[in-house]
């Protein structure tokens, strides 16, 4: 005695060798296409598949505003480094030759048997003595000076606007850049730009217009330039305007 046959049950399909499906059911046998499961992963026709790094999304270390100054680049000092370290390793060498030479049953090195002499001999406030501490004074003032200053200071500081960033302008480069701006204003026949850490002195020739006109522009305009080098300690600005042939 067959079962009762439910119209809303899902035929049962069985796969023939040729990859086609055969649902059995109360019509008979029918062909149907076989539908494959895609495996676990990506759909190969939704494109290439994207990965971002988790970094991406970590933000960039900012500076505190009291952590936000601009100290300036320090030099290596490579040349006076190198001229120190070849003179003291030339020095001890020497001394180190003659001690082991001593220490051999070899007579000392003439220069250091008259050095010894003239040390026991000569006063101290003769002028060779006084000559070389005075010399040795002023190279131990150099190198402290050297080890205390940082140096460069054609390059000046940017503001830094991430802790991990840092940029500095060439001197020369922004007082150019502030030169191009003053020859724009009308009136400026020639201008020179002296550019320090601390200021910025212009010195302008205007062959028309009254000069207090000129001064004003200038002063607006390479206001708004020095604010756009973004440096982190602007200089002072002053400015100079004259007539040609004469003293402003």
């Amino acid at each position: 005695m067959s079962e009762p046959h439910d119209p809303h049950e899902a035929p049962e399909t069985h796969q023939a060798p040729d990859g086609t499906g055969r649902a059995h059911g109360p019509g008979g046998t029918r062909p149907v296409p076989l539908v494959e499961r895609a495996p676990d992963g990506p759909d190969p026709a939704a494109g290439p598949e994207q990965w971002t790094s988790a970094a991406s999304f970590e933000p960039h270390p900012t500076l505190a505003p009291d952590e936000d100054k601009t100290p300036r680049f320090w030099s290596a000092r490579r040349v006076p480094a190198a001229l120190v370290a070849l003179l003291l390793l030339g020095g001890c060498g020497l001394l180190l030759y003659d001690v082991v030479a001593v220490r051999a049953d070899h007579p000392a090195m003439r220069w250091r048997r008259e050095l010894a002499r003239e040390l026991a001999q000569r006063p101290l406030d003769s002028t060779a003595v006084l000559a070389g501490a005075a010399g040795a004074v002023a190279v131990g003032l150099w190198l402290l000076l050297l080890a205390a200053t940082p140096g460069l200071r054609a390059v000046l500081p940017m503001r830094r606007g991430h802790a991990d960033v840092r940029a500095g302008l060439d001197r020369a480069a922004a007082a150019t850049v502030l030169r191009d701006r003053a020859m724009d204003v009308a009136g400026v026949r020639s201008v020179r730009v002296r550019m320090t850490r601390t200021k910025v002195d212009v010195r302008a020739e205007s062959h028309f217009r009254a000069l207090d006109d000129v001064r004003g522009d200038l002063d607006r305009t390479l206001a708004d330039g020095i604010r756009g080098l973004g440096l982190g300690s602007p200089p002072t600005l002053s400015v100079h305007v004259a007539r040609p042939g004469k003293k402003g």
